[in-house]
């Protein structure tokens, strides 16, 4: 497209206003300060000409532009999220515009001990004469996902402005929390009203995202049996030392280090107690539900099997559902795919569709009565101070989203 992109300058402003999210905050938004960029995207957003524009009491931005053809085109959703990730600081982001990238490693300029070393990112090797942003390597970029709502408001900007593109209508969404597993927890689908959507929070060029894990979550409480350290021979029976043994006898082959693709994971995320009592939290990974059922039976029986050994102790484990395979729902609507399949083609790429080793707020959406898979942002080494995007991968996700509003009007 010879178009005149406004996706770099936004996404430039947009990583500048701090929207870390907080996972142990009970409000929603977890921090008022992702209402921050909100305001904004609603500024702009009423710039452009969209008409809906608001943003509500839980912080998810909503716009619509209107259709413009005379079919009877579903109503199609563009979503990204606005928080970043509280693994690291998403405060005073000074973003670093690297031109005309000619190869090797990106040293960022204020903690050289941060190096993007071009061995360790294979996708800097498609990005040689391209323009790449980093940090300065003091905190996150938050191209996860401000690329993402970059894109959409650029390409929103594209459409009203070029009216000769025939589209249907068109909802844009920007929702707070994605980060810590929140993103649409009080989303108003009601007031949503869309019939598809797609999630702009994909990582490298051209991919497309129709599956996702299935997670669960399983906490296992041990109860121990202490006594005075001085008297406690053939007597204490210590709940860290029996959750230390659990934790020890879990699958090495089942781990997320040692596991890629399509491979399950049963994977310890937190132990929390003392001598008396020990809560381990654990989260469990598997692409279909009978995989992920069989884990959890596993872990259960690796936690019987240690405190058979322990006649004074006891557990219980609660499992917890997250999310499901997105897959099951998109496998209804081939169309949807389909359609972004044939929109990455037309955008001058060669499509790749993969499977997402995580969740998405798309997965969520997708079992909520709004199919929704997810498309690559440029986005990549997220949740750390090497996190990076290209320009021109953005420039293409605005174009990926122009073609995919034209085919779903053809094809009405």
């Amino acid at each position: 497209m010879n178009y005149n992109y406004t996706v770099t300058e936004r996404f430039m402003r947009y990583v500048r206003i701090d929207t870390q999210s907080d996972p142990n905050s009970p409000t929603c938004p977890s921090t008022e300060k992702q209402k921050n960029l909100g305001k904004v995207l609603v500024e702009e957003l009423h710039v452009i000409g969209l008409e809906d524009v608001e943003m509500d009491e839980h912080g998810y931005v909503f716009a619509t532009l209107p259709s413009n053809s005379a079919k009877n085109v579903p109503v199609i959703c563009f979503c990204s999220h606005m928080d970043t990730s509280p693994d690291c600081s998403g405060a005073n982001v000074n973003p670093i515009m690297h031109k005309n990238y000619p190869g090797g490693d990106i040293i960022l300029p204020n903690d050289t001990s941060q190096v993007i070393r071009f061995s360790e990112h294979e996708a800097l090797e498609a990005q040689i004469g391209n323009d790449i942003i980093t940090t300065d390597g003091t905190t996150l970029l938050g191209a996860d996902n401000k690329a993402g709502v970059a894109e959409i408001m650029d390409a929103v900007h594209y459409l009203k402005n070029h009216p000769e593109v025939k589209h249907g209508k068109i909802r844009v969404l920007f929702t707070p929390d994605e980060e810590i597993g929140r993103g649409v927890d009080k989303l108003n689908m009601k007031k949503l009203a869309a019939d598809f959507a797609y999630t702009m929070d994909g990582e490298t060029i051209a991919h497309i995202e129709n599956e996702t894990f299935s997670a669960d979550a399983a906490t296992i409480t041990i109860q121990g049996f202490p006594t005075h350290p001085g008297f406690a021979k053939n007597k204490m029976q210590h709940a860290i030392k029996i959750a230390a043994e659990i934790i020890a006898n879990l699958p090495k082959d089942k781990t997320p280090e040692t596991t890629e693709n399509k491979e399950p994971f049963i994977h310890p995320t937190a132990i929390q107690g003392g001598l008396k009592q020990v809560s381990i939290s654990f989260i469990i990974r598997a692409f279909d539900i009978p995989t992920l059922k069989a884990l959890e039976n596993e872990l259960e029986s690796i936690a019987t099997k240690v405190i058979s050994k322990y006649s004074k102790c006891s557990f219980t484990m609660k499992v917890q559902e997250q999310y499901r395979n997105m897959k099951d729902i998109l496998d209804q609507f081939p169309q949807v795919t389909e359609y972004a399949v044939e929109a990455i083609k037309r955008a001058g790429m060669e499509p790749v569709l993969s499977s997402i080793r995580g969740g998405t707020d798309g997965s969520r959406l997708s079992f909520m009565g709004l199919p929704c898979p997810n498309i690559f942002a440029g986005e990549h080494a997220f949740h750390s101070k090497q996190e990076w995007v290209s320009v021109q991968d953005m420039q293409k996700a605005v174009d990926t989203i122009i073609h995919l509003t034209s085919i779903w009007e053809e094809k009405s």
